[in-house]
């Protein structure tokens, strides 16, 4: 374990040395340059589609459209922004990103267990984005980011192309669900049991199984839709005798436990982020633990709730709407065993716990607005107006994407052997906090009083909320600018991080910043991931240190030896 800056120093050269030629990363089994490659993808994608979003909040700053778009150019754009967010950013960013990159060292293991199909996967990931990619250069997609049928089956815009490509991103996900699994249930040493796992990797074992059951529902389901515009087969189309509402059902049977897919992970990082930068011990871990378990049941019962205006019997829409409230229980867990943590622990408002804390409370506020959603009464009022894009923004990136920078943050020491400007990074949390409130908060009074989403122009009585709402994107905008740059500084101008800067108890502060090849020199330890009782500050490196060893320790196992030949990764 690297305990001086000297040591950190040489760990990120020798990463560096060993980083060079492009040849040496396409083909590279090392999960940490595969995590590496997908946040580069990922947030490439994420640059993309959030331009697509200005785009969309600068032409509804008047109301019959400040850009000289069409009705059908609004309709494209608003569509390449769902499905890149969704398809190509969300769900892959967290699991596919920090997950390829923590999973192994939180194991204190040197690799997954399939590194080739991890590899496989990433290319996947990619191949499907050129599909996506063809579709915005060819003719275009207008159909929604869920590809609705009827009008999926009969526009004349590229479907096929991003239908076919979503369908070969769900194989990535898929894969990388698969790896994990076998990964944590096979390759935890000796000492780590379940209740000592850490409960990022709880998450992503609940994640993984959302991929593994929920995904080919969503890839047979956009096979059927590729048939019946090539073929007329008569599945979803009623000119061919087909059933629109069969498609839904199909869709959002995948799509609401991929909603889970995307916070799931999230839930993971705050997990660690709260309790390290708390420096106490998690409260109700058992709780939390069970509760990402139950969130990935409960999700696969609960699709219903999307379609309340379809004409389903009142008797399931009934059921669902009890479903519904049922699936909040284990999230509001997660919620109060979070601030229970935080009662009486040495808080520190590092850049990371801002984005902690900035995720309670709007991820609190999606949370509680879902509940007039699931109230059939409410939900046949507000269904397909702006209290919808709100609820669903708070969720998704009040929750997932404010835990994933909160997250890059927390783990970005670790991953690069770099510190970061903690004034610009805690700048950049207010004002994504406060942007994000800005952008997405009239959107539900809009909502509330009968603006419907998806639309080009509105009536002159929405511009005031719609104009602040516009406002508040571009801040929010400016405040990822700002944590994009604050972390492309410390590449570069960053000061040498050391193995612990934030007094982390988990196994992947235990090796050098940036982790060496086989991520551990010497056999980790193994205890509770929360103790944080043997871990001192130390002023003379700027960081923590272990001061005393956990109460198991770890014997040598074959994931320590240094790398040979025949197992060599790249």
């Amino acid at each position: 374990m690297a305990t001086s800056a000297t040591h950190a120093g040489y760990a990120a050269d020798n990463y560096l040395n060993h980083s060079r030629g492009l040849a040496s990363w396409l083909f590279t089994l090392d999960h940490k340059r595969i995590g590496v490659m997908y946040l580069i993808g990922i947030l490439t994608s994420f640059l993309v589609g959030g331009l697509l979003a200005m785009a969309i909040r600068a032409h509804l700053m008047a109301p019959d459209g400040a850009l000289p778009l069409t009705n059908d150019q609004y309709n494209q754009v608003f569509t390449l922004h769902g499905a890149i967010m969704v398809f190509l950013f969300i769900i892959p960013s967290v699991p596919a990103a920090l997950g390829n990159f923590l999973v192994p060292v939180m194991l204190g293991a040197k690799d997954v267990a399939f590194p080739r199909m991890n590899l496989g996967s990433f290319y996947l990931w990619c191949f499907g984005a050129l599909f996506l990619v063809g579709a915005l250069l060819s003719s275009g997609l207008d159909t929604g980011w869920t590809f609705y049928t009827p009008y999926s089956t009969t526009t004349d815009t590229s479907v096929v192309l991003a239908t076919f490509g979503a369908f070969v991103l769900g194989f990535s996900s898929i894969f990388t669900g698969l790896n994990f699994i076998v990964t944590i249930n096979t390759m935890r040493p000796p000492g780590m049991t379940w209740f000592r796992m850490p409960l990022f990797l709880w998450a992503t074992y609940a994640t993984s199984i959302i991929q593994v059951l929920a995904t080919p529902v969503l890839g047979i389901t956009l096979l059927l839709l590729i048939a019946e515009r090539t073929m007329h087969i008569g599945i979803f189309d009623p000119e061919y005798n087909g059933d629109p509402v069969t498609y839904q059902h199909f869709f959002w049977f995948y799509s609401h436990p991929a909603v889970y897919i995307m916070i799931l992970p999230g839930f993971g990082i705050i997990s660690e982020l709260i309790s390290v930068h708390s420096h106490k011990g998690i409260f109700g871990y058992r709780f939390i633990a069970y509760s990402s378990i139950a969130i990935a049941l409960l999700g696969f019962l609960v699709w219903g709730h999307h379609m309340f205006t379809s004409g389903m019997s009142n008797l399931t829409t009934i059921v669902f709407s009890a479903l519904t409230f049922s699936v909040s229980i284990p999230s509001a867990i997660k919620v109060f065993n979070w601030l229970a943590t935080m009662y009486k622990g040495s808080i520190s408002l590092t850049t990371p716990m801002c984005y902690a804390l900035s995720f309670l409370f709007l991820f609190t506020i999606g949370g509680l607005t879902g509940l007039f959603l699931g109230t059939l009464n409410t939900d046949l009022h507000l269904h397909d107006t702006y209290f919808i894009v709100s609820h669903f923004h708070y969720v998704m990136m009040g929750g997932t994407v404010v835990a994933f920078v909160g997250g890059l943050f927390h783990w970005w020491p670790k991953m690069f052997g770099r510190m970061y400007n903690e004034f610009w990074g805690r700048i950049s949390a207010a004002i994504v906090f406060i942007g994000f409130n800005l952008t997405f908060f009239p959107q539900f009074i809009l909502g509330s009083r009968g603006m419907p989403r998806r639309y080009a122009t509105y009536d002159v009585e929405f511009q005031g909320l719609h104009q602040m709402s516009s406002i508040g994107a571009f801040l929010l905008g400016f405040g990822l600018l700002v944590a994009g740059l604050t972390l492309l500084h410390a590449l570069f101008k960053g000061k040498l991080a050391p193995s612990n800067p934030w007094g982390g108890a988990t196994l992947e502060w235990h090796c050098s910043s940036p982790p060496p090849h086989y991520n551990f020199a010497h056999a980790p330890v193994v205890g509770d991931p929360y103790e944080f009782d043997h871990i001192d500050y130390d002023r003379s490196i700027d960081g923590y240190v272990f001061t005393s060893p956990p109460r198991e320790v770890l014997p040598k196992t074959p994931q320590a030896e240094p790398a040979t030949a025949k197992d060599s990764h790249s």
